[in-house]
């Protein structure tokens, strides 16, 4: 084989690796998130992958420097990444409901789904160097040529995928795209000529008109987008009472929902940000943290017509999606946005009678918004008799309320008076469910009772036991929120399947209803 077309196959494989890590992330967001977890996952497992195949593809070509065995290592690479991008999903689904810690199941995920072809990729480099070597006076010019190349790859696919891929495409498609692609490399490093080049973008092609039929098939009117952020399913079911509800999910989080026709407000938690009212009676302006689908927003623009509102989503994509699905509308008493809510509270002059916080997940909490110097800044921005509202997920007691222990602790670093409200279960402090914390700029003391009926029924829900400082308080040099949180996930994986996942595995097992149900979508 040609020296010049070993380079290429060299830095393609590299961009292909890099792709097929990234794009990974994004298949595992909708079930298992995105933490610090999963991205050791992936990096560690990719690694060690990559090292058994340099050691494997360097017996292997001392054995037999044969061009056609070298191909057919890239060949079986392109041919298992087509394979994970049509059973990824089920896989997945499957993984979820297999494992309680989301350690072992990004680890397990990680090694089946994307191992194997980081084995194979990973031989690329050593056989290619043994096929290239023909002086050994200047085998070592070849292979940290070879080495180089393959590492300027993995940086132009990391570029390319993060900058450019990603946001244009659905993870199925480039997944598929990259299998075509390492398939084409392997017929060009094992044949040249026209036949080579007329398969190459045949399959190119094939992989590219499969893969939309394949999203057809099993996602429906499903919408699948990847933002710059985030990987986002938007789909309708219907509440206890069959009204037709649509959803947003931000990577495995049900974000924000609305009833379809209506501006009425599903999450019961989302209301309790109303109490706003009842603690800052002359409430004008609001600093809202995390937009995603404007439930809230909308809400509090219709209830309240002489207030305004600064919403801050770190995700553009978010409220395009709410503009184009959730009803969003411009307003020039709507202000929102575009960057980490860390940065612009660092930097804000402004002053608020209330800060609304709804960007902490169950798992995947952003760190820089729970500590003591983001508290701070949060105190700092608002009003003298100001107040700030969360929305937590966790238990009060036990390892499963670590969470809300360190977050309360932290509030009372900085806030006199800090409530916490359980939304679902009041008087049961062991249970995980959505938990709403108030922390009151002034300290005075506050009515726990309303004339309006409807913020007095919330106000009954206030914790009255003692919550213990038992938790250390988060800071920007230590805030292990997502170690805290690991204990609430069995208890919300065991809360039965998500709509999206039995749809994907009722159509792994039945395809030809879902083919049929796809149709109809479709006509």
């Amino acid at each position: 084989m040609a020296a010049r077309l070993l380079e290429v196959v060299v830095l393609l494989c590299g961009a292909g690796t890099m792709t097929m890590e990234l794009v990974g992330s994004r298949v595992f967001a909708p079930y298992l998130g995105t933490s610090i977890y999963i991205w050791t996952s992936l990096i560690g497992i990719v690694l060690a992958a990559l090292s058994a195949g340099y050691y494997w593809g360097g017996q292997l070509a001392d054995r037999a420097p044969e061009t056609k065995l070298f191909s057919r290592i890239i060949f079986a690479a392109g041919l298992y990444i087509a394979l994970v991008a049509y059973l990824a999903d089920p896989l997945l689904v499957v993984v979820l409901n297999a494992f309680d810690d989301v350690r072992l199941a990004a680890v397990a995920a990680t090694v089946v789904l994307f191992g194997p072809p980081s084995v194979l990729l990973g031989a690329v480099l050593p056989f290619a160097a043994r096929l290239s070597i023909h002086e050994i006076d200047r085998s070592g010019t070849t292979v940290g040529r070879l080495y180089a190349l393959s590492t300027i790859g993995s940086i132009s696919g990391t570029f390319l995928t993060g900058f450019v891929l990603i946001a244009s495409f659905s993870n199925t498609v480039i997944l598929l795209m990259l299998a075509a692609l390492l398939c084409s490399t392997a017929l060009l490093a094992h044949a040249q000529g026209r036949l080579a080049r007329a398969l190459v973008v045949g399959a190119l092609l094939f992989g590219c008109a499969r893969s939309e039929a394949y999203e057809l098939v099993l996602k429906g009117d499903l919408i699948d987008v990847n933002t710059r952020y985030n990987r986002v399913w938007i789909f309708d079911t219907a509440d206890k009472m069959g009204r037709r509800v649509r959803r947003m999910q931000v990577n495995d989080e049900n974000s924000s929902a609305m009833l379809v026709g209506s501006n009425e407000l599903v999450a019961d938690y989302t209301r309790y940000y109303r109490l706003a009212a009842h603690f800052k009676p002359d409430l004008k302006s609001v600093l809202m943290i995390g937009g995603a689908a404007y439930s809230y927003p909308k809400d509090f623009l219709a209830r309240n017509p002489e207030a305004t509102m600064d919403v801050v989503e770190i995700d553009p994509g978010l409220t395009q999606l709410a503009r184009e699905h959730f009803g969003l509308k411009d307003d020039p008493r709507l202000k929102i946005y575009h960057e980490d809510a860390r940065t612009l509270l660092n930097r804000s002059t402004e002053r608020y009678d209330a800060v609304l916080g709804d960007a902490f997940r169950s798992f995947a909490i952003p760190h820089q918004l729970t500590t003591l110097e983001a508290m701070r800044r949060i105190h700092a921005v608002l009003t003298d008799d100001g107040v700030a509202i969360f929305n937590f997920i966790s238990a009060v007691e036990g390892d499963k309320g670590r969470l809300l222990r360190a977050e309360l602790e932290t509030l009372r670093q900085v806030f006199p008076r800090v409530l916490v409200y359980a939304v679902q279960h009041p008087d049961d402090g062991k249970r995980v469910q959505n938990l709403v914390i108030v922390a009151l700029k002034s300290d005075r003391k506050p009515k726990y009772f309303s004339t309006d009926s409807e913020l007095n029924g919330y106000l009954q829900h206030v914790w009255v036991g003692t919550i213990p400082g038992d938790v250390p308080v988060l800071t920007d040099d230590y805030a292990p929120v997502e170690r805290y949180g690991l204990s609430i996930l069995p208890e919300l994986s065991a809360r039965g399947w998500h709509p999206v996942h039995r749809r994907i595995m009722e159509a792994f097992m039945d395809p030809l209803k879902a083919v049929r149900e796809a149709r109809k979508v479709r006509d």
